[in-house]
């Protein structure tokens, strides 16, 4: 329970104060009480806008506020009880009143449930053991022996020659597309269903992006939009400089089909696998697969840096200029000498110290969210207005986020619904991606659709992606289960 002193108010406050204390507490009720302080009845922000409707001004007092049959707990109830006693009234806040008929605490839903969120930091035991170290011996600015070794360890883990810590995975795919040589006017093909980070770095360069659909079998870059695509820039005598194929929540593209097009049409590939570390394609990790491959290590990650991210490459020139461009370009010289523009992108060793501890755990990591995928499905299989991201035969996902697509065409199952519905359940859940063909920011680009129908829009309009931290307990996971059924019954 809250303490409530804030809270508390007679009915000579005005409308305007009323909702400044609301504003302040952040507590969403206030507690009307009269001139013996014994309680009269809960105030919400919405008998506040009622009362405006009605016709009162701002500077109003609340005279016009009657008891309303507020619902109390008078005697100590359980946690479960006073849930069970919301849900019953549909109400979010509770108050509870003395012997003396005066408020004395209230209770509050989410404070009883506390939010799940959709996918948060998992600290270990290993990561301070590195920062200490760092602290220890001052390597506290960008570089030192952590960035070094985080660079090979996730080298040696993905299985690839070289690897160059930056600061974000942005960084890594600006860095991508500069030592591929992409210029002002040069075309990039993207994914068109990701996040907005993929595709900046390409008006970075002021390059033109052209985007690609996604498939049914992987929700990532649809080879024959692909190739489509290839075909048709041919036919007008422009070579991309560039595909930067995404691999989304932890699923990897059709890597053979894709690399077959590469091949065929000589244009380089970036992989964006800032979401799949971990996950594999037939085999192989996914990132290392084309010329370049990107890592991020945000806070929401799979393993994080709390910000960073990483480029990887079997080209080991090329990720030598990747840290002399991310270090300001600065030429090797006796003084500060630069001669080609150059970026602040490098990590810092405390962060890799970071990063080393993470990534000792990652098998653990993408155990623990396949786990609550294969859970979320076991309990939820049956319903048939539910499909599912799919790994096909021969993949591997690390299943980042556990996505769903809603196949009802019932306007009340929906997934903004579902959205808002887990929301004032105290649940964060999102929509996938919208897709960047559809972004004010790139509004005139050229996109292919796959098969004559664009999937991304699908994916974008019926799908979201359900709270999967590797952290989750498993009672976490029944509450985010138990709404879902709760909604479609």
């Amino acid at each position: 329970m809250n303490n409530i002193e804030s809270i508390v108010i007679d009915n000579s406050v005005s409308i305007r104060d009323a909702l400044a204390k609301l504003d302040e507490t952040a507590l969403s009720v206030l507690l009307l009480v009269d001139s013996e302080g014994s309680f009269v009845r809960t105030v919400t922000d919405g008998d506040l806008r009622r009362l405006i409707l009605s016709g009162l001004a701002l500077g109003d007092s609340l005279c016009s506020l009657t008891e309303n049959g507020s619902v109390v707990i008078r005697e100590p109830l359980s946690d479960d009880a006073v849930l069970s006693l919301m849900d019953k009234h549909e109400i979010n806040q509770v108050p509870y009143i003395d012997e003396q008929n005066k408020p004395a605490g209230v209770y509050l839903r989410h404070q009883l449930k506390p939010r799940v969120q959709l996918s948060i930091p998992h600290m270990g035991d290993h990561e301070l053991g590195y920062v200490h170290e760092a602290f220890n011996t001052n390597w506290i600015a960008p570089l030192g022996p952590n960035v070094d070794a985080f660079e090979t360890e996730i080298a040696e883990y993905v299985g690839i020659g070289h690897a160059a810590a930056l600061s974000s995975g942005t960084a890594a795919i600006h860095l991508a597309l500069r030592l591929l040589g992409v210029e002002a006017g040069d075309t990039v093909l993207c994914s068109s269903f990701t996040f907005v980070a993929s595709a900046n770095p390409i008006l970075y360069q002021a390059a033109k992006p052209v985007f690609i659909d996604s498939e049914p079998a992987t929700w990532n870059m649809s080879p024959i939009a692909l190739e489509n695509a290839l075909q048709d820039l041919a036919s007008q005598g422009v070579k991309p400089k560039a595909i930067l194929v995404v691999h989304l929540y932890g699923q990897s593209a059709d890597m053979d089909s894709i690399m077959a097009l590469s091949r065929e049409y000589d244009v380089p590939v970036i992989e964006d696998a800032a979401e799949s570390l971990g996950a594999s394609y037939k085999g192989q990790h996914t990132g290392t697969f084309g010329a370049f491959g990107v890592f991020s290590f945000n806070g929401n990650k799979i393993i994080t840096t709390s910000g960073g991210g990483m480029l990887i490459s079997n080209d080991g020139q090329k990720i030598d200029k990747a840290r002399f461009l991310a270090t300001q370009a600065r030429d090797d010289a006796p003084h500060y000498q630069h001669s080609e523009i150059g970026y602040n992108y490098r990590m810092s060793n405390v962060l890799a110290g970071i990063g080393r501890g993470q990534l000792k755990v990652l098998d653990d990591r993408v155990r623990s969210r396949r786990a609550v995928f294969d859970h979320y499905k076991k309990r939820l299989g049956h319903l048939s207005v539910i499909s599912w991201m799919s790994e096909p035969e021969g993949d591997f996902s690390n299943r980042w986020l556990s996505s769903i697509k809603i196949e009802s065409l019932d306007e009340a199952y929906t997934a903004k619904a579902l959205i808002a519905y887990l929301a004032d359940h105290n649940i964060e859940a999102r929509h996938l991606w919208k897709p960047m063909h559809c972004q004010p920011l790139f509004d005139g680009c050229t996109y292919y659709e796959h098969e004559g129908h664009s999937y991304c829009d699908e994916l974008f309009r019926h799908g979201l992606c359900l709270p999967s931290a590797s952290n989750m307990d498993v009672k976490q996971q029944d509450r985010v289960i138990d709404c879902i059924l709760a909604f479609f019954n």
